[in-house]
């Protein structure tokens, strides 16, 4: 069956980008780091435009053997195209151009092939790429003349064709049962997550936007991190404690790109169940980026394909680069809509968890705290969260303790440990809608 071999370093190849008005416009600057991220030698990159794509070439006749001139004249190994192309386009190019022609989705796929590392990742690419293969089974039997079905067009190369059909329908069912499989094993291990009111925060964006430098400063981690896009391909979780929020579950996933085919958005929406699921989604955007805009409003789009109906806060990163100043800015009073940090730099990381602490807990307050000697294990607590701003104690040994949180992950605390609020915050446990029973004390 055909096959497109994965390409190798130092492969020589052209790109052609063409501008089709009635098509979604592509970033040429973007479709060349792709090849490069593949590990293309980039010989030249062509550009071409058209009201509508031709049905036949999708560039047309002239502009295919201008590509074929081209290609043969710096003895190219490949060419690629920054658009989808349907099979007989592709097939039709092979024949002018005389060298393996490839389209924007068999890239993409390359690159994830490349990047893969983890056993569910893995899985997932090869499902993406035998859905892609299983409509272009007929641009390996060209030489048979014969197609599916139809009169006439019967004999031995129908039946190496449907047997090729038939072993890509029985593996691809054989990857779609061990991703179920997969699929479950997280399910159990989001379900526990839930029982432990541990919420997961989950970092989408942009590819190269610098998620996995966030995230391996927040969890300190060392998930690979590289100015490419597709640097990381597989989704990674971390559990760490998170000042003013305590236990939760960072969650880093797969970066997206503009007309990101939707095969490849339902190919790897396993991949991405940990975004759906999440209690909060850090939107990370490249702040410095001249495309901003475009960038977020691809991330947006793929989030709404998925279904991704998850509170989301905007992280603009790189601001070393861009020049902002690191703040958080706020779409009404107590709700923060986007931050400004440095994943680089640290700079803005305080920011970044005090907007986090408000999404998940709601607005940040100042509490006087009066702890008796027996309720250390709260105080403890308290000082793991790093909320507590001064401490002093008074004549009788009770603890008076100033802090900084969320309203509701104290009284969450506080009716954890079965301890009276009344008595620990006197007047301020007036303002819970739901005042807590007091339980004995445990001593």
């Amino acid at each position: 069956m055909d096959q497109i071999n994965q390409q190798q370093y130092g492969e020589r190849v052209i790109l052609v980008s063409v501008a089709v008005s009635m098509l979604d416009d592509l970033d040429a600057e973007e479709f060349s780091l792709l090849a490069q991220s593949a590990g293309a030698e980039i010989l030249q990159h062509l550009h071409a435009s058209r009201i509508k794509p031709d049905a036949k070439l999708f560039v047309g006749s002239g502009k295919a053997e201008e590509i074929a001139a081209i290609a043969q004249a710096e003895e190219a190994d490949l060419v690629i195209f920054d658009h989808s192309l349907t099979p007989a386009q592709a097939r039709n190019l092979e024949y002018i151009i005389q060298c393996r022609v490839v389209d924007r989705t068999e890239l993409i796929l390359d690159i994830f092939a490349q990047r893969a590392r983890t056993y569910e990742g893995k899985l997932q690419v090869e499902l993406a790429q035998l859905q892609h293969m299983s409509s272009r089974l007929i641009r390996s039997r060209g030489n048979l003349d014969s197609q599916k079905g139809g009169i006439g067009l019967r004999g031995p190369g129908e039946t190496l064709l449907e047997t090729d059909r038939r072993l890509l329908r029985i593996r691809m069912g054989q990857l779609k049962t061990r991703i179920e499989k997969v699929r479950q094993t997280r399910l159990q291990g989001r379900v526990a997550r839930q029982k432990a009111a541990v919420p997961t925060i989950s970092l989408v964006g942009y590819t190269n936007a610098g998620k996995s430098t966030l995230f391996n400063i927040l969890a300190q981690s060392d998930v690979y991190a590289a100015d490419q896009l597709f640097a990381t391909l597989d989704p990674t979780l971390r559990r760490l404690e998170w000042d003013g929020i305590g236990n939760v579950v960072l969650a880093d996933t797969v970066g997206f790109v503009r007309n990101l085919s939707h095969s490849l958005v339902e190919s790897f929406k396993a991949t991405l169940e940990e975004t759906l699921e999440a209690a909060l989604l850090l939107h990370v955007i490249d702040s410095s980026s001249p495309d901003m805009l475009e960038q977020i409003e691809a991330v947006e789009k793929v989030l709404k394909e998925i279904g991704a109906d998850v509170p989301i806060l905007r992280v603009y990163n790189k601001i070393d680069q861009s020049g902002e100043d690191a703040k958080i800015v706020y779409a009404r009073p107590n709700e923060p809509e986007r931050v400004y940090v440095s994943a680089h730099s640290g700079q803005g990381l305080n920011f970044l968890a005090q907007a986090v602490q408000e999404c998940l807990m709601g607005q940040v307050q100042s509490f006087e705290l009066c702890l008796k000697p027996a309720y250390g294990k709260l105080r403890t607590q308290l000082y793991g969260l790093n909320v507590i701003q001064t401490e002093n104690y008074d004549e009788l040994g009770n603890l008076h303790l100033h802090v900084i949180m969320a309203p509701n992950k104290l009284e969450q605390l506080i009716k954890q440990a079965h301890l009276p609020i009344d008595e620990i915050l006197g007047e301020r446990a007036n303002q819970f809608k739901h005042p807590l029973e007091e339980f004995e004390i445990d001593t």
